[in-house]
């Protein structure tokens, strides 16, 4: 039962049917009740018709003996101290009236009905109606009455009340007639609804079930080169397909640029190590041969790209900055440009102060990266610039070398890219410096791009939020 309803069909006929349920019981009963009420009115209008009409024969100086009450609608007619003058044919017993007797009492001496010397003018018939409910026995059966009384003044000056009875069996058997009618509809019309309901969504929801299919398929089969289908509609579950598709774009894009990277990596990491087994093996069968300067470049070139490998895997894994003091930029490049005072290219400074909170280890290794790179490229010199923007911090690195090709300025911050093919891999790094550089950047909400120098060479420029 739990998986029957695990299903969105299943739940989505429930709750269709429930909902339609709710509704059509609310409605049933709310027809019942306007029905209802509108019987009891018309049985209210019946009664108070008739006794209206015997009221008006009392009131017009009719005896009461004389009354022609007949025997299809009980009528009673009581005066002040609930003695019953008249009542009409038939009827056995009564509730819900005046009097619970149903036996005329003779008048008073004095009080005779045929006495007209009690009055000779018209009685008065009052204009509104009262109602009730009761029962009355008509010939041995007894069935449930709305009364209407109407108090009258006869002519000879008493005032009575006559009660006259409209039964209300019509109004239970229309009632009942309905009520059957809808517990017997009810039930079908659910019946259609959960159908309905299923093969519609049935139909709504094909296409996700082949969306399923395809990301069970491509799972077991780790080719995201794939593509779910999208269907021919412009509803949700098309746009769920279009971006389940452009997820998996960026999934496979992110798989490859992974897979290039162990790549890259091992690859460069095959030559220091290939080369610091050669030097060691030819030293351990002649010490005299040992090159210790080269094992010692070898095992530094090591260390810093392991160090650079493993912060591109935190930047990657989303590490960012923690908070902690700001950093100062135009000191970090001063601290910076210290190290650098024997370089064959020389460096200058145009530092203004602005402090941007962030890693001071991480933005200091981007500024190394990008004079690194600028000093490796430059003719004569490098320019090192900081100004404060307002909300930016602006850092930039000019040198006055051959510059970025328009064409490469963005290819240039991919991993492993190193557009002098023919430069040596000792002089030219592993090509991470500016792949890092962008990361670094990119994490602490800022931006990284090149573009020509006014000395006619390249220029870095690093914009970081102050």
């Amino acid at each position: 039962m739990g998986k029957v309803f695990g299903s969105v069909r299943a739940r989505a006929a429930l709750g269709a049917t429930v909902v339609v349920a709710v509704a059509l019981v609310a409605a049933g009963i709310a027809v019942l009740a306007v029905l209802r009420s509108n019987l009891a009115d018309r049985a209210e209008v019946d009664a108070g018709a008739t006794a209206r009409a015997v009221a008006s024969k009392v009131a017009g100086g009719v005896a009461y003996r004389e009354l022609d009450l007949g025997d299809d609608t009980p009528v009673q007619i009581v005066d002040e101290d609930h003695r019953v003058r008249a009542v009409s044919d038939d009827l056995q017993a009564v509730t819900g009236t005046g009097s619970s007797s149903v036996r005329p009492v003779p008048a008073p001496p004095g009080e005779d009905d045929d006495d007209d010397d009690g009055g000779g003018g018209e009685g008065e018939v009052s204009s509104t109606p009262e109602y009730g409910s009761g029962t009355a026995r008509v010939d041995g059966t007894t069935a449930e009455y709305r009364w209407a009384a109407i108090e009258v003044t006869d002519a000879r000056g008493e005032d009575v009340t006559v009660y006259a009875g409209a039964p209300l069996a019509t109004e239970r058997g229309a009632v009942a007639t309905v009520r059957n009618a809808m517990l017997l509809g009810l039930p079908l019309l659910l019946l259609v609804v959960a159908a309905v309901t299923w093969l519609v969504t049935r139909r709504a929801l094909r296409p996700v079930e082949g969306i399923r299919r395809e990301m069970a398929a491509i799972t077991a089969s780790t080719d995201l080169s794939r593509r779910v289908p999208v269907p021919g509609s412009y509803d949700e579950v098309a746009r769920l397909a279009r971006t389940t598709n452009e997820t998996l774009t960026a999934l496979e894009a992110s798989v490859e640029r992974q897979r290039a990277f162990v790549a890259d990596a091992s690859h460069e990491l095959r030559s220091p190590v290939a080369s610091l087994r050669t030097q060691l093996e030819v030293g351990a069968a002649h010490p005299e041969l040992l090159d210790l300067d080269g094992a010692v470049e070898d095992v530094v070139r090591l260390q810093r790209l392991a160090a650079d490998l493993l912060l591109l895997a935190r930047l990657d894994a989303g590490e960012r900055p923690t908070g902690g003091a700001p950093v100062a930029l135009d000191a970090l490049v001063r601290e910076e440009l210290a190290q650098r005072l024997g370089d064959r290219v020389p460096v200058r400074d145009e530092t203004a102060p602005v402090a941007v909170p962030g890693s001071r280890g991480q933005l200091a290794q981007v500024l190394g990266n990008l004079v690194d790179n600028a000093q490796r490229h430059a003719r004569s010199g490098v320019r090192v610039a900081v100004r404060d923007e307002g909300r930016w911090a602006v850092l930039e690195v000019a040198d006055d070398g051959a510059g970025v090709p328009e064409a490469e300025r963005e290819r240039i911050f991919e991993r492993f890219v190193r557009l002098d093919d023919a430069r040596s891999r000792d002089d030219g790094g592993a090509g991470l410096g500016l792949a890092i550089a962008r990361d670094v950047a990119v994490r602490h909400g800022g931006t990284l791009a090149v573009r020509a120098a006014p000395e006619g060479g390249a220029l870095f420029e690093l914009r970081l939020p102050t």
